[in-house]
């Protein structure tokens, strides 16, 4: 019987090839009963030791998810699931760039290494917070993201993003790192983001922020030309934000609870590998 927040059949048939196979030592815990317990804390946003007892051990939950988070497992899913897509055509390469605030609860804090910035996590008025700066495709699904604290600049985090993207081939041949057309807000709105995009041929639209257009303007002929911009391109830029209403579904990534980084991202990954399924 499936139960709320639980993998549909669907999503465990996408799922189910993509997970390693162990075919040494003891028989362990079933991988769907593991994966539902995951999936269900972090739609949830539960602390571990609450997850359902039908799930099996706590405790064995949050060991194969550590595993899986330390040896990048869940990452080479969402590449092999990303690879899957774009064999079949399946992928849109207009891509689109943002980033959402999310509020850090204080059990995300008391890591015992580092400080609060290798763990992605940024002190404000409002508290601590991150950062996700994510690219998606144009269907809205997620290519790559990077966590960082909630104080940091979007721009300063693009091309981190941009260079994350690495979508593999099934076949020989390099990954495919390059999209055909980048959309962005006032944000991304730089000399340095749109020249790294003319160096990699790479077509964009970004709005030019108002201060921009003010100092252009008084410039007069030397200001140059203004940046190309079509309407009708950046009407698409709402994909992002439906990726991150996505997303944020997942109670435990709406409001971060994992005092590492590696948890979190994580958590993000194997969110954004069901939105391919």
């Amino acid at each position: 019987m499936l139960r709320r927040h639980e993998l549909s059949d669907a999503e465990w048939e996408f799922v189910r090839p993509l997970l390693p196979r162990s075919e040494r030592g003891r028989r362990r815990l079933d991988d769907r009963m593991v994966l539902n317990g995951i999936v269900w804390k972090f739609r949830t946003g539960t602390a571990w030791r609450d997850v359902p007892e039908r799930y099996g051990s706590w405790a064995t939950l949050h060991t194969r998810f550590r595993r899986w988070a330390g040896d990048g497992t869940f990452e080479r899913m969402l590449r092999a699931a990303q690879a899957r897509a774009d064999a079949a055509g399946d992928i849109e390469w207009l891509v689109s760039v943002d980033s959402t605030i999310v509020r850090a609860h204080q059990h995300a804090a008391g890591a015992r290494k580092g400080g609060s910035a290798s763990r992605g996590l940024g002190r404000s008025r409002g508290g601590l917070t991150s950062k996700i700066h994510l690219a998606c495709d144009g269907a809205g699904r997620p290519l790559a993201f990077t966590v960082t604290g909630g104080n940091t600049n979007d721009c300063t985090q693009f091309t981190a993003v941009m260079k994350a993207i690495r979508v593999p081939r099934l076949g020989p041949g390099r990954p495919r790192v390059r999209p055909d057309h980048v959309i962005g807000d006032k944000g991304y709105s730089s000399k340095a983001i749109r020249g790294w995009l003319r160096r990699r041929n790479i077509q964009h639209t970004i709005p030019e922020r108002s201060d921009q257009v003010r100092n252009r303007l008084r410039r007069g002929s030397q200001g140059g030309r203004p940046p190309a911009f079509d309407k009708q391109v950046y009407k698409r830029r709402n994909v992002v934000e439906r990726c991150f209403n996505r997303l944020k579904q997942w109670r435990g990534i709406a409001t971060r609870y994992d005092k590492t980084a590696e948890s979190y991202q994580a958590a993000l990954t194997l969110a954004s590998l069901l939105m391919w399924a």
